[in-house]
């Protein structure tokens, strides 16, 4: 008797949902399309970010942070003689670390690396306003004793402006892709029901790869080329029963 009840039970409660379903799929999911639509947009870089340094090594903590002081004074000074503003340039990393020497053993099989020197960095990131003297900077940087040039990096100010025109024709995108499948379907295209923007719309920066002083020519060759500003946005559109041409 007790699993004649039960499964009376769950016949009246499955009648009910089975009833009640069509009146929430027609409140609250309406029926609708969604589609995501893209764009990109490119545009030349009109700034630019260089990170330089100086390394130092001597036998001493002390030899090695006046030498390298020294050395970074200097490029503190090329920069300012070459135009660029204090504002755009700062530390951004200063270390003091030891080598170590080739560990000698114990006759117990044990034995610390010796500390057969120090090395001194201090490294500057500078700001350029002007793409164009990225290659000039960097000859600044190297003549006046730079000795570790990291990545350049080129960025787009002003990109909301052209991320506003990317997001126009991601929408357009959107509404191209929804025609073509209501099309298909055998329904029309109403109001969208929802608009989301997809994860970052954000420009797409772009580094060079460090190198090193020594490994550079006198005049350094920069190409900027451009940097792509990609947007993707999700659209749902209500649809209806496309209407018969009788």
């Amino acid at each position: 008797m007790t699993r004649i009840k039960k499964y009376a039970t769950f016949r009246v409660v499955a009648a009910v949902l089975l009833t009640t379903s069509p009146a929430l799929a027609d409140n609250d999911f309406p029926p609708a399309i969604t589609v995501a639509g893209e764009a990109t947009v490119s545009v030349p870089p009109d700034r630019a970010q260089v990170d330089a340094g100086v390394v130092s090594d001597s036998k001493t903590a002390r030899e090695a942070s006046e030498a390298n002081n020294a050395a970074m004074g200097k490029v503190l000074l090329a920069l300012k003689g070459a135009g660029i503003d204090e504002k755009d340039y700062q530390t951004s990393r200063l270390s003091l670390q030891p080598q170590y020497g080739v560990s000698r053993m114990s006759p117990s099989g044990t034995g610390a690396s010796p500390i057969v020197g120090f090395r001194a960095s201090n490294r500057v990131t500078v700001k350029i306003r002007d793409v164009t003297k990225v290659a000039t900077v960097i000859d600044t940087l190297v003549g006046a004793g730079a000795n570790d040039i990291g990545n350049i990096i080129f960025m787009v100010t002003e990109a909301s402006k052209v991320l506003d025109e990317a997001r126009q024709k991601a929408l357009a995108d959107a509404r191209r892709k929804a025609e073509i499948y209501a099309g298909a379907a055998g329904v029309t295209l109403g109001a969208p029901l929802s608009i989301s923007e997809g994860g970052g719309a954000v420009p797409l920066f772009r580094a060079g790869k460090a190198m090193g002083a020594a490994s550079m020519a006198a005049s350094v060759p920069v190409a900027s080329g451009e940097e792509t500003l990609s947007v993707t946005v999700h659209v749902s559109w209500a649809i209806k029963a496309a209407q018969s041409s009788q």
